[in-house]
């Protein structure tokens, strides 16, 4: 086996590109390199990009610059846990402060910067519910508590003279993730507003205006069933709605410009990515012109709405991240409709890739779900494939890099992505189609998929491998045991084996989600919980199990898998756990370059009928 893949994951990756909130035109940039993600500031007027080497604690894929542009914000937590403070970090050495010293260890779901203040909020999940936290970062006062719920509350925003917070709030509908926008005052921690669209239709708050006294909030609403971008203003209690309704599919509310006059949205249609502008004293709706690739990745998980997204520069300027399945992100600039976009940070890199096709597919029931794939560059007949099954639920699989996928493929092995019911960005019937009865559609869904490939000819139906990181790692196991000879074997990482076990040792912050979306707690929906796990089914296993698990991890904790591996081993299965020390999202290029090596052995070894258990190098 040659090691030309290896190219795929030791080119430049960056993961985000994140425009700081305060003045002048500074933006964070991370990269991944060969232990983990690395920051370097970008000064967009001269051009320049210098590498903070001294930064490297915290989570800094999250991390964003402080108001001032001379600190980096991130969490501070054990070992990729996930759990534990905001810290503030000199941008030239890396000695930090505990910006919250005195509350317990919380999970971060959000994190906002006032343009023109010393003023940040923090949303914070912990053993005590949801919170929302205003911090002065240069240690002037200590932290204020502006809201605090049992029930979900996610995405904290704060405006851009720091005189009002919003936070993503489900009192109005407890035990449901349908969201409504509430705000604060951050002086008083009076609730001046809260928008809702109704016990169906949830709303999100994505950004206050950028014009300093304006307190006005672009935010998505899902009135008409999918995403679309408003500009409330709470207070007076006036609102303008982008319907757009000749358009199919989601349209996601991104950014606006530094005039607050213009609003920037990705259309999804499909998979597909269309960059659009808004120009809100027009009303006009109009396309950019952009190469074909994916614009932004929403991440549910996120103490952002997004893992990277497109946004606006100064002035005209709108500043796309692009990326595809081929081709790492890339920053492309535009001045407009007519405008060309032209790369302005990383060159588009020739890695020999092999670009990804989007297909829909016709699930059991008649729904129709998107699948991107690929085939090997020479390939003539039916292969192996590998099904990869993103995380989640509510998270997606856009055309964005992916240099696993790529590595797969030049080692002729075919691959494909399902963004299955419970993805994003298909409309909010497609996301909650998946609830209550976790798994059951998803099965469908999956089912589905292999027979298009099979009859397709891109799949040898005897040679199908499934794959997943987190819930795409649930459904993979929960494929071995009710889907029994579908696969010839699954590649599973850090996986929910155990719904019951799991729920126990979980993070508060997924406990009130995975309630939610079973429509039950284990005290009242057992059934649910035990149909839904996949260590109900371990006597109907019947190909090899490989399973990559963390030691720290918070949100498929070790000790369901280790319940799962002994069970699977005493009903006499082939399974094989691979240990690390990390969390949930570690990362690295030597533990990915690890990690896909271990997988091409395991899946060889398959083909050869060699069990995993017998010690595959």
């Amino acid at each position: 086996m040659s090691n030309d893949w290896q190219r795929f994951f030791t080119a430049d990756r960056p993961h985000a590109v994140r425009r700081g909130r305060g003045p002048g035109d500074r933006s964070l940039i991370v990269v991944e390199s060969e232990d983990g993600p690395r920051l370097s500031l970008w000064e967009a007027g001269s051009g320049t990009v210098r590498p903070l080497s001294e930064v490297t604690s915290g989570d800094l894929v999250q991390a964003v610059l402080s108001s001032d542009g001379g600190q980096i914000l991130a969490l501070h937590d054990d070992n990729g846990s996930e759990v534990g403070h905001v810290h503030a970090t000199g941008l030239d050495n890396d000695d930090s402060r505990d910006l919250t010293p005195d509350l317990p260890p919380y999970v971060l779901r959000g994190i906002d910067v006032a343009g023109r203040a010393d003023r940040t909020v923090i949303t914070c999940a912990a053993e005590d519910g949801f919170s929302l936290w205003l911090l002065s970062t240069d240690g002037s006062a200590g932290p204020e508590l502006l809201f605090r719920s049992p029930h979900e509350a996610w995405n904290g925003l704060v405006s851009t003279d720091g005189t009002r917070a919003s936070v993503d709030t489900t009192d109005h509908n407890p035990g449901v993730r349908r969201f409504a926008v509430t705000v604060i005052d951050t002086a008083t921690g009076e609730v001046l507003d809260r928008l809702t669209d109704g016990p169906e239709a949830p709303v999100r708050g994505v950004r206050f205006s950028p014009v300093p006294g304006d307190d006005r909030i672009l935010v998505a609403t899902e009135r008409t069933g999918f995403a679309r971008p408003c500009v409330w203003h709470p207070g007076r209690g006036t609102r303008v709605d982008i319907d757009a309704p000749e358009l199919e599919g989601d349209l996601v509310p991104l950014d606006w410009s530094d005039d607050a006059t213009r609003i920037l949205a990705v259309h999804v249609d499909a998979g597909i990515h269309r960059v659009m502008e808004a120009d809100l004293e027009s009303g006009t709706l109009r396309p950019l012109d952009h190469p074909p690739g994916a614009y932004f990745e929403p991440d549910v998980a996120n103490a952002h709405l997004h893992l990277w997204a497109s946004h606006y520069g100064p002035g005209s300027t709108v500043r796309l991240l692009h990326q595809r399945f081929d081709s790492p992100l890339r920053v492309l600039h535009t001045t407009g409709p007519d405008s060309a976009a032209v790369p302005v940070l990383f060159p588009q890199l020739d890695l020999d890739g092999v670009p990804f096709t989007s297909n829909p597919v016709r699930s059991t029931d008649g729904t129709y779900v998107q699948l991107w794939w690929a085939r090997p560059r020479h390939a003539k007949a039916p292969g192996p494939l590998i099904l990869n099954l993103h995380g989640g639920p509510n998270m997606v699989s856009v055309d964005s890099y992916d240099p696993a996928a790529q590595a797969w493929l030049d080692n002729g092995v075919a691959y494909a992505s399902l963004n299955y019911r419970g993805s994003v960005t298909f409309g909010r019937r497609f996301r909650e189609g998946f609830m209550p009865a976790i798994g059951d559609r998803e099965l469908e869904d999956i089912e589905a998929a292999v027979r298009w490939l099979v009859a397709e000819g891109v799949a040898d139906p005897d040679k199908v491998f499934v794959t997943g990181a987190s819930y795409g790692g649930f459904l993979s196991l929960l494929s071995m045991g009710r889907l029994p000879g579908l696969f010839a074997g699954a590649l599973a990482h850090v996986p929910i084996a155990d719904w019951l076990t799991g729920y126990e040792d979980m993070n508060p912050a997924l406990r009130a989600a995975w309630s939610s979306f079973f429509g039950a707690k284990p005290e009242d929906g057992l059934e649910r919980f035990v149909r839904a796990s996949p260590i109900t089914y371990v006597a109907d296993v019947v190909a090899p199990v490989w399973i990559n698990q963390a030691t720290h991890d918070t949100r498929t904790p070790p000790k369901q898998v280790r319940r799962y591996e002994e069970a699977l081993r005493a009903a006499g299965g082939d399974v094989v756990v691979d240990w690390y020390s990390g969390g949930h999202e570690t990362t690295g290029r030597v533990k990915a370059l690890a990690e896909q090596s271990r997988m091409l052995g395991l899946v060889q070894a398959a083909l050869r009928q060699q069990p995993w258990s017998q010690g595959v190098l």
